[in-house]
């Protein structure tokens, strides 16, 4: 049985209401879609806000090296931190992609350095779990203003700071308790090929190491002097 199409005229309301959609439904998406934006930034502002924060404390050798003092709670159980954050450290406009944790126990008077690798260029945040040591940051830039100027600060268990330096600085420490362990994590992956050393009692430089006697590995006791290692053509890697 064949049927006629029904007559539309007898629903005036279904006629207004299509063509309302028709006209309105892009304005309210587009409405609506602002209003998702804004609650998701506000969203993540109240997120970070509950986040625990690491901040920048100072930074020194023209703004190459960053001494960074992460937030800690604290209760009668102990404490906790957050040592990295990937977003933060973006924010903050410091590299943010590691790809090597390193770890390693020394005893008082040690003295490790003064290191650095150009390919890949290794830069190390550190910091000091167990123990306090003396970090030292070299800079090797060549053209920098505080080329050969030196940075140190002690780094401990107790105030937690940690320190970021770039490839083109070189690093070393001085164990100052009977024993410390130094955690540092790495924008570059090991390469026996492309690492160096500079003599940690490079009298150019002039550290200022806090120890009588230290005690070194026979390949940092003969390093090469900055002098030298601005004469090879691998330093050139290294330019303000």
């Amino acid at each position: 049985m064949n049927q006629s199409p029904p007559n539309l005229s007898a629903f005036p309301w279904l006629f207004t209401f299509s063509v309302c959609n028709s006209k309105t439904v892009k304005s309210v998406i587009i409405r609506n879609s602002y209003r998702f934006v804004y609650l998701c930034a506000v969203l993540k502002k109240a997120l970070n806000s509950l986040s625990m924060k690491i901040s920048i404390e100072s930074k020194h050798l023209s703004d190459g090296v960053v001494v960074l003092q992460p937030e800690v709670f604290k209760d009668e159980r102990g404490f906790f931190m957050e040592t990295f954050r990937q977003d933060q450290f973006k924010e903050m406009g410091l590299p943010h992609d590691f790809v090597q944790h390193n770890h390693s126990g020394s005893v008082k008077d040690v003295v490790r350095g003064l290191h650095f690798q150009w390919e890949p260029g290794m830069g190390k945040l550190m910091r000091v779990p167990v123990g306090a040591a003396f970090l030292v940051a070299v800079d090797i830039r060549k053209g920098s203003p505080t080329f050969g100027k030196w940075y140190g600060r002690e780094v401990s268990a107790d105030n937690k700071l940690m320190i970021y330096a770039p490839p083109s600085f070189a690093r070393g420490f001085a164990v100052l308790s009977d024993y410390a362990e130094i955690q540092y994590i790495c924008t570059g992956m090991y390469n026996n090929k492309g690492e160096s050393g500079i003599r940690w009692n490079d009298a150019s430089i002039g550290v200022e190491w806090p120890v009588k006697n230290p005690i070194l590995s026979k390949k940092d006791e003969t390093a090469q002097t900055l002098e030298e290692w601005s004469a090879r053509a691998e330093s050139d890697f290294f330019k303000y």
